[in-house]
């Protein structure tokens, strides 16, 4: 299994999978010009992975995502989803702000689209 690393940028977030805790890290902003094309290797790498292993947490901490970043992240909830729904133990923890109530409306609006486990975790300074 190939790792993942993309480091994060002013409008991207970083991207990092550790393979000894089977997390997959996604923090940061996420409005890049082309999000289609910048989340394509994160969606290609998340295929082949669900493939081959049947665990994974996703941890999230995204304080802003514009709309096409919103629909690619949809896609890799779909592909998380269908993995759990066959049996992979999946599970997402979305971590925000308190003092950024967007954040905790962007969490609670993608945990309506799945039936996986998802935790809403307030991020403590």
């Amino acid at each position: 299994m190939t790792t993942l690393d993309i480091p994060q940028s002013l409008s991207t977030p970083g991207v990092s999978f550790d393979p000894a805790t089977r997390r997959l890290c996604i923090t940061g902003e996420s409005y890049p010009e082309n999000s289609f094309e910048f989340y394509a290797p994160v969606t290609g790498w998340l295929q082949e992975y669900l493939t081959g292993q049947n665990e994974l947490l996703l941890d999230i901490n995204v304080s802003y995502m514009n709309s096409s970043s919103t629909k690619c992240m949809l896609d890799l909830l779909d592909l998380l989803e269908e993995a759990h729904s066959k049996g992979s133990g999946i599970s997402i923890d979305w971590r925000y702000d308190p003092e950024n109530p967007r954040s905790r409306d962007l969490a609670e609006e993608f945990q309506e689209e799945v039936t996986l486990p998802f935790s809403i975790i307030a991020c403590e300074e």
